[in-house]
């Protein structure tokens, strides 16, 4: 991941200055820069398949990991076709869930086809949007609706909303797209979606007193969502490369009381389509979709048994600020 260089490093929430990472820090697969060895998680499970459907995105957010903006196609639209190979995989494998994330899936042309491929084949669906423009187009709008209406009972649609006020979510997502997202909720709401809202967390506030503040908007606007439930309102920790954060040893999982199989790379995969390639690619989750290192081949069948650099028969070396900072340390999980 790169950092735009149009702005300084700073924290989303007080903009100041951040600490930049020691340089030896994750650099070495086996070892940290300490010389202890490094965690690792292995694949339990092939719990959620994540497809990418490209960086494109109808706005650019101030911190987004993935850079996604109306002019960044580093990862290119995958097809309905490329995709339903990935589907047969996943079948075959017993996966329960399919996730479409971007950039914005609503811009990729294919989008509703894969959708409906995903739904039709019976898979739990989860799609990340940021329920703006692109969703509310009224042709897209007619088709989505259809498709809930016919194969919506496993679909849920999870709303990128990074505060519950207009004044913190607009610093991240430009002026005025608050309003235009809350539209986007309230027709979801009203037409029946199943609903979840993803917001970040922040030095303004805990978790109990966002979740206190959500559920005031919530409320307002009669959304049938519950707060207090983690899967209908995720907060994420933040994520950048540029502070701090330790590395991950296999000692840490009894010092922090945790189980390498509740890591995300323990349940997930991500399919991603680079600009330029002739076929996607698999990762080991939604957090590294840049990093090529990662890269663990190009069928879920060549994933699980990729094998050296940042793998050993399959499993994912904790070799990333990102799974330190947002997955071991942080809690998050992007399923």
């Amino acid at each position: 991941m790169t950092v735009r260089e149009d702005r300084p490093l700073t924290t989303a929430a007080t903009d100041a200055p951040l600490t930049p990472p020691d340089a030896q820090k994750f650099s070495d697969p086996d070892w940290t820069a300490k010389g202890e060895r490094r965690a690792s998680v292995r694949l339990k499970q092939l719990e959620t398949l994540w497809i990418n459907t490209g960086t494109l995105c109808n706005i650019e957010c101030r911190n987004c990991y993935i850079l996604s903006s109306p002019t960044n196609d580093d990862l290119a639209y995958i097809s309905a076709r490329e995709a339903a190979a990935f589907l047969d995989e996943a079948e075959a494998l017993g996966t329960r869930e399919i996730g479409f994330t971007g950039g914005e899936p609503f811009m990729n042309p294919d989008f509703l086809d894969m959708l409906e491929d995903a739904l039709a084949r019976g898979f739990e669906v989860l799609v990340l949007t940021n329920a703006m423009q692109p969703m509310q187009r009224p042709r897209i709008k007619a088709r989505f609706l259809e498709l809930q209406k016919r194969l919506g009972q496993k679909l849920t649609v999870r709303v990128s909303l990074d505060h519950h006020s207009a004044e913190l979510h607009d610093v991240e997502r430009g002026e005025g797209s608050f309003e235009i997202a809350l539209k986007g909720i309230d027709w979801l709401s009203e037409n029946g979606f199943q609903l979840a809202i993803a917001g970040r967390v922040s030095l303004y506030e805990s978790d109990d007193e966002g979740r206190t503040a959500y559920a005031r908007l919530i409320a307002r606007n009669g959304w049938a969502l519950e707060p207090n439930d983690p899967k209908q309102l995720v907060l994420f920790p933040e994520m950048d490369e540029a502070s701090d954060t330790p590395e991950i040893t296999v000692d840490c999982w009894n010092i922090l009381k945790l189980s390498p199989d509740a890591m995300m790379c323990a349940s997930s995969r991500m399919v991603v389509k680079r600009r330029g390639a002739s076929a996607p690619v698999v990762l080991p989750c939604t957090l590294l979709p840049f990093d090529e290192n990662f890269e663990m081949g190009a069928t879920l069948a060549e994933a699980a048994k990729a094998d050296g650099g940042m793998f050993d028969t399959g499993a994912v070396k904790l070799c990333h600020p990102h799974c330190s900072k947002f997955c071991v340390l942080g809690g998050g999980s992007c399923s």
